[in-house]
Formats: C-alpha cells, sequence, structure tokens
C-alpha cells in the first residue's frame, strides 16, 4: 500500500487545514485532509482535494528560463541555475553601485504561509539593503480595528461558537474562506443556535443560515451603531458589565449615538428599518451571541472603523461574560515562534532603508521619479494580477530599464513580464513550520516529494543569491530545517516542553495563549476601550467610503469563489471550468435599466480603466452593486485586463491596507463583435 505521509496546507486561509498525501514512485497522487487533525477532522476545501493537480501540472515550470521576446510576451528560453544566479546577481551589484541597494524591491504576500519559506526573503534583502516592502494588502485595518478597542487581548478560541446561541457570520463568506467556522456553525444551529450572515450580496453561505441581510458594500459600522443605538433606547445594554469593565460608552451615548438612528442606519445600509431594530433586538435577547468577522468588509476607505464599530457590541450586552459569546476576528500567535530568527532584522543597514507599502506598486513602479524601482524581485506572488490598479502596475513591469526576477511555480501574469524567471517548489517539495490565523493550531511538515524539475525553495533559492552575491554569512548556509529548530529552540509562555517536542515531530498541536480572550483586558487602560484617546478618532462613528466621493453609481465587490484563492489554482483546469468565466453578477432592475441580457458581453469601467465581463443577472445581489469573483489570470479572460484594473491604490483609514473593496464602476454593453467568457474559453481549451 502507497504510504500516506502528513503535511499542511500552505495558503492563505485562517484554517492551516492538516493534509495526508498519497505517494506513489516519487508522485502525490491523492491529497486528503487528516482525520486526525484537530480542526480539519477530515473536511478540506474543493481546491485542496487534488492538490497533486496543482504539484504535477503540465503547467509547472521546472527550468530558470530568460526572457527573449518583448515584456509580457510570455517569450523565454532555458537556461541553468548558475546562469540565472550569475546574470541576477550582477545585475544587482551594478544596479546598487549606480544608485544604491534601494532601487531594488522585493514583492511578496502569502502564497505560502510557512514561517520560513514567507519569510526567507526578509534577511536577504536586509543584508542586501533594498527597500523594504510593506505587506498589507489584505486586512491590517482588521487587527488596527481590534486593537484599538480590545488592545493586545487575544482572539477567542473559534471551537467557542458551539456554545453559542446565536452566531453571526459578519462580511465573511465562509462557504469559500473558512469552511470549518460554517461547519461549526452548523453544528451551533443543531444544537438551537440562530444564524445570521451580513455581506453584500447572497453568497454561498447564506444557503446554510436562517437570515441574510444584505447591506451595502462598506456600511457594516454604521449598521453595528444603529444596533447600539437601538439597544440603548430599548433598555437592553448591560449596564453593569459597561460600568465595571467598558471605558468611553457614556460619550458614544452621548456624541454620536443620538445620529444613529434606525432611520438614519437604513438609510446608510440601503435596507428596511425593520431589519436593523430585528437584528437589534434578537442580538441583545440573545444568552451568548457570537460574531465571527470576516475581511472583506475592512477593504474600504472605513475598514478599521467597521470593525472597531462592531467590536463594540459584544461589549455593550456582557456578551464576553458567556461561554460561546464575544466576537472573533482573527487569532495571533506569533508569540509562540521567534520570528526573528528567521527575518534577521538586525542585518538592516543603519539607516534603515524607505518602505513602500505593496499597495501602491503602480505608483512606486512609475511615478518614483527621484529614487526609481529599478530591480523587481517578485516571488509567491502575482502583482500583475492581485495588486489594485492593474493598468498602473503593468505600465511598470513594461519599463525595459526595470530587471524583474519572478521565482514561481507557473507563467503567472507576473511571471510574463520578468527577465528571468525561477522555477519554485510547492508545499509538497520543501519543509516548512505552519500556524493558524483562525485557530491556535500549528505544525511542522517535511518534502513528501523531491522537487519537480529543476525547482527550488524559496529559501534554496535566498541561499543561492546569497552565495552569488559573495557573502560569507555562516546565516545563508544553513538549511531549512535548521531555521525551523531555531523556531522551536526552548518553551515559552505559549508552548511547554510536551507540545514543542511534538511539534518537533511532526504533529499537530493546539498552542495556548498566555492571556485569557475574556479578560483581564490587554489595553493600556484594563478596560474594553470604546472610546480610545490615541487613536485619530478617539471614538466610534461613521465614516465614509472612499467611492462614495467617486460619482458612478454601482458598488463593485470583488469577491471569493470556492474554486479560487486569489489568483491561485487557476492552473487547475476542473477548478477553473467550476466558475465558469469571469462573470459579473448584477440584479435585474440593474439590467433592465441599463438594456443589459443575461449572458452578454458587457465592459465595467471607472477612471481606472475598463474590464470586459460575461453578465450573469441575478437576484443574488442587491440593486446598486455588482460582484464578480475570482482573480482571474488574463490567458482565460476575453479582454486585456482583470478586475483590478479597476481597483485604487488608495489606503484604508488604519493599517495603510488595500481598498480593493471600495470602488464604484458603471457598466455598458461590450461591442458588437464582443463574445462571452464561454466561447472564449471554449476557443482558448481547444
Amino acid at each position: 500500500m502507497a504510504p500516506q505521509l502528513r503535511s499542511v496546507c500552505p495558503y492563505d486561509c485562517p484554517d492551516t487545514c492538516g493534509l495526508l498525501v498519497t505517494v506513489e514512485n516519487g508522485r502525490a497522487v491523492k491529497v486528503c485532509g487528516d482525520p486526525e487533525h484537530p480542526v480539519t477532522r477530515g473536511l478540506i476545501c474543493p481546491k485542496m482535494q487534488q492538490y497533486e493537480r496543482t504539484v504535477h501540472s503540465p503547467r509547472r515550470l521546472t527550468t530558470p528560463l530568460r526572457r527573449t521576446g518583448p515584456k509580457g510576451s510570455g517569450q523565454f528560453a532555458p537556461i541553468t541555475w548558475e546562469e540565472a544566479i550569475l546574470a541576477i546577481c550582477n545585475r544587482w551589484r551594478a544596479l546598487s553601485a549606480a544608485f544604491g541597494a534601494d532601487c531594488i524591491l522585493p514583492y511578496s504576500y502569502a502564497g505560502t504561509m510557512g514561517l520560513v519559506q514567507r519569510n526567507s526573503g526578509h534577511p536577504f534583502f536586509h543584508k542586501l539593503g533594498a527597500s523594504r516592502l510593506a505587506r498589507t494588502i489584505c486586512s491590517p485595518a482588521k487587527e488596527a480595528g481590534w486593537k484599538a478597542v480590545m488592545g493586545d487581548t487575544p482572539g477567542l478560541d473559534p471551537s467557542d461558537i458551539l456554545e453559542s446561541d446565536l452566531v453571526i457570520l459578519w462580511g465573511i463568506n465562509a462557504a469559500a474562506t473558512s469552511i470549518h467556522t460554517l461547519r461549526d456553525a452548523r453544528e451551533a444551529k443543531k444544537r438551537g443556535a440562530r444564524l445570521v450572515a451580513i455581506d453584500t450580496y447572497r453568497t454561498p453561505t447564506a444557503n446554510h443560515v436562517d437570515e441574510a441581510i444584505l447591506i451595502r458594500p462598506g456600511s457594516d459600522g454604521a449598521l453595528a451603531l444603529g444596533m447600539i443605538h437601538v439597544m440603548a433606547a430599548w433598555g437592553l445594554l448591560d449596564r453593569t458589565f459597561i460600568a465595571q469593565q467598558v471605558s468611553g460608552f457614556d460619550e458614544l451615548a452621548a456624541t454620536i449615538l443620538p445620529q444613529c438612528t434606525p432611520e438614519a442606519t437604513a438609510a446608510a445600509c440601503g435596507i428596511p428599518v425593520e431589519h436593523v431594530e430585528r437584528l437589534a433586538l434578537v442580538y441583545a435577547r440573545a444568552r451568548a451571541p457570537f460574531i465571527r468577522l470576516g475581511s472583506g468588509l475592512t477593504r474600504y476607505g472605513n475598514g478599521a472603523m467597521n470593525v472597531r464599530c462592531i467590536t463594540c457590541l459584544p461589549a455593550v450586552v456582557g456578551a464576553w461574560q458567556q461561554p460561546g459569546g464575544g466576537l472573533l476576528c482573527s487569532t495571533s500567535t506569533g508569540g509562540a515562534f521567534p520570528l526573528t530568527q528567521v527575518t534577521r532584522e538586525d542585518f538592516l543597514p543603519d539607516p534603515p532603508p524607505r518602505i513602500i507599502n505593496m499597495n501602491q506598486l503602480g505608483n512606486a513602479l512609475t511615478g518614483l521619479a527621484e529614487r526609481p524601482i529599478r530591480a523587481l524581485y517578485v516571488y509567491h506572488s502575482n502583482p500583475a494580477a492581485i495588486t489594485p490598479d492593474q493598468n498602473a502596475v503593468i505600465r511598470g513591469l513594461e519599463r525595459e530599464d526595470l530587471f524583474t526576477v519572478v521565482h514561481e511555480r507557473f507563467m503567472t501574469d507576473t511571471a510574463r513580464y520578468a527577465d528571468i524567471v525561477l522555477p519554485a517548489t510547492s508545499s509538497l517539495e520543501h519543509s516548512d513550520l505552519y500556524r493558524s490565523y483562525g485557530g491556535y493550531q500549528a505544525q511542522r511538515c517535511a518534502a513528501v516529494i523531491s522537487p519537480v524539475g529543476e525547482a527550488h525553495s524559496n529559501w534554496d533559492t535566498f541561499c543561492l543569491l546569497a552565495r552569488g552575491m559573495g557573502w560569507d554569512e555562516p546565516f545563508f548556509r544553513q538549511s531549512a530545517d535548521d531555521l525551523i529548530d531555531r523556531l522551536l529552540d526552548g518553551e515559552n509562555s505559549w508552548r511547554d516542553r510536551e507540545t514543542t517536542d511534538r511539534l518537533r515531530a511532526g504533529e499537530t498541536v493546539l498552542l495556548t495563549p498566555p492571556s485569557s480572550s475574556r479578560g483581564p483586558w490587554l489595553t493600556p487602560s484594563g478596560t474594553i476601550e470604546i472610546k480610545n484617546p490615541r487613536e485619530p478618532e478617539p471614538l466610534p462613528r461613521r465614516l465614509p467610503t472612499h467611492a462614495e466621493r467617486d460619482g458612478y453609481p454601482l458598488r463593485l465587490q470583488p469577491a471569493v469563489t470556492p474554486f479560487a484563492l486569489n489568483s491561485g489554482f487557476y492552473e487547475q483546469d476542473q477548478l477553473r471550468e467550476r466558475q465558469d468565466c469571469m462573470a459579473l453578477l448584477m440584479h435585474p432592475a440593474d439590467a433592465a435599466g441599463r438594456r443589459l441580457a443575461d449572458g452578454a458581453p458587457v465592459v465595467a469601467f471607472n477612471s481606472l480603466g475598463e474590464v470586459s465581463f460575461t453578465l450573469r443577472v441575478t437576484g443574488a445581489v442587491p440593486p446598486g452593486t455588482v460582484v464578480t469573483e475570482g482573480v482571474w489570470w488574463r490567458e482565460f479572460i476575453p479582454g486585456e485586463r482583470g478586475v483590478n484594473a479597476l481597483t485604487s491604490q488608495r489606503l484604508t483609514d488604519r493599517g495603510e491596507g488595500s481598498t480593493l473593496y471600495d470602488v464604484v464602476v458603471e457598466v455598458r454593453a461590450a461591442r458588437s463583435d464582443a463574445t462571452g467568457c464561454n466561447k472564449y474559453m471554449t476557443e482558448r481549451l481547444v
């Protein structure tokens, strides 16, 4: 019988699933969920159920490549690793000597979540003196909003949801992004809990709840404040808990809440007044209401404020006192592992190089006239597809004077603009240590197969580059397993000796936060801080989104799909086909008003660009909102640009995060000779 070897899902998902990989003749032939994993319990998402098709895809890059044609053409010729390293290091040395090393910019994010492979570029680029990257594209506003109220108080154990009698899935399409949250919420429902989903359109998650409330994009904070107004007016607050453990509520009640009437809230959210009042009543009367907060609602100009407002809800009803009550944004287990052993901030020069926000890569590549970026190194990311303001990003990547290296598994949109492409390993081909941000599990795993072709891991590639630069630094002569051992060296308040030994042995462990998520509250005042005098906005209030001032009539929601993860998994034909095509979902009234028919080719446009879609007319989206799911590769779409040609480089109110959901557009019919995605994709696949 072929062996089943343990591994871990490396992707940017909160659950860090445990995997069992069947290996035959050196190939992964089957991937399934680990039934002994405390969270996965055998259940994995559709994307990972055939992960072996990604690992052994005929699209895998297996040798280094040098560009032979125009940038973006995808024309390359194979070269050796020795030739590639020599060319890269010679170019970097010359650029550093002429312009300073900060003309070189690394770009990476969460293509892998392993602590070693994800962070292995940091020490190299610190020592090189390259510009630093603010990696804030996902949800830093979420953390900022939570910290403004709760400080360093740790997140709840997600299993607390099972003890709740009211579960609100707020801004989280759990069916696509957190399947174990949905599994546990459904179990809570079997035990008598009521399930409510709050989102901007009817996602697949709505099929599993008792009530779905569809609100105007970015109005989440307004809804939370409106609920508090209603609960205060009806005498449904826990005044004892507020008096003992909350600061700033009286000031909120005196200055902010009078403006948050049910009528004003309904107008801001685009829902009936009775929905606001009913939700407030249901929440206040629940014994142990549990809010699971997603990240989408933070990707607006008011994203952190949205989270602050919602985080006030369990405080004003005293939900934290009850098992099963409270709110979970995410968990943070950073204290469990000394990550500086990998990132090595001590390698940074003095003074440290400049920081460039990854959401503003377009400006960095096209707008820094005095100190331009002259070299870009991309690893486990696909900025040509996923970064805001795609047109600006591609204009930068098209620069002939920009030396671009991409370390990748596939010929992605970004790799097509590279001067040199390096083949990367999948997670089954290298060692790493993983921790969750949706729970407290952690696991070490080793490679279960040899690298495909000439693929090298991130860490091994940076070691080769360090030698190519002529550095005689012992740090870069270690293996990935050596670094993992450093991360596991000794015990700390998160893990005792037994837990650490189990981690070393490759077992899944549950880390233990050194403080409780139910108090004492780890804030400067020791209270839940509805008023935070250290914030630019001391009190939560309704903030407008960026898009409210932009003048286009339709709010665009770039959403997730169960069959892809950002621009990942488009190499798997069967997953791509399950998405059908790059569609734009629109309410029947909006379609009729524009004389647009279901299935027709359409163009969405704003001041940044225009994108071709196939129209899907559906009641799943409210009037005034349009939705597109996934971040498609250019290879599989009818036009030249994807959804991020419509998103901007503007940042969130706190945390400098992306505002990828803060978008407005208009939609028109495509030209008469345009075709829909289905025909286009069929022609491409044939």
